[in-house]
């Protein structure tokens, strides 16, 4: 099935308009109600910068060039665990299977100890905390940030890969983790 686009994204390219379109952006709820319908992957970005382990939940990461190997995720420039990633020269992606949704909450709340018990995790390759039972880990040196709006951009050089479980994804939707079920 072929679709047909009409209206003003069907007509030949024009220059975009000089600045933000006045009054034309969402307020924060409506934006939020929507992007709630899009089901995202989840992650915990783990790091050590000084003794104390740190780690944060990600739904926004994505790859972003496979030569050189970057990933992407945003992190709230208000979280109390950017100060101390970004002190950080190692990190690491661990991508949640979807039996982990315990885990992923436990790295969005505030003011617990995210690496207490039950959370079960060892020292990686440089020395980068990772998470046991993921599917995936990607352990990162940091390649660039950017600010956008009210979070940064982190971007990531990919130095090692480590596969772990071949199991389902836990996913976010609609304000939930849940897991994916194929179609047969």
């Amino acid at each position: 099935m072929t679709e047909t686009l009409s209206g003003p994204l069907s007509g030949p390219p024009s220059e975009p308009p000089p600045g933000p379109l006045p009054g034309r952006a969402v307020d924060a709820e409506s934006f939020r109600r929507a992007l709630a319908l899009h089901a995202a992957g989840v992650v915990v970005v783990t790091a050590q910068p000084e003794e104390v382990p740190v780690g944060l939940t990600a739904t926004s990461f994505c790859s972003v060039s496979l030569t050189p190997p970057l990933v992407s995720f945003y992190v709230d420039r208000a979280s109390a665990t950017w100060p101390f990633l970004r002190r950080a020269g190692h990190f690491a992606v661990n991508v949640l299977s979807g039996d982990q949704a315990e885990l992923a909450s436990r790295f969005a709340r505030k003011g617990v100890d995210r690496f207490a018990a039950p959370t079960v995790w060892r020292p990686g390759p440089l020395g980068v905390p990772l998470l046991d039972g993921v599917s995936a880990q990607l352990v990162c040196v940091p390649h660039s940030t950017v600010d956008i709006g009210d979070h940064v951009l982190v971007v990531g050089l990919v130095v090692e890969t480590v596969l772990g479980s071949a199991g389902r994804p836990l996913l976010y939707h609609r304000g939930r983790f849940g897991r994916f079920t194929p179609h047969p």
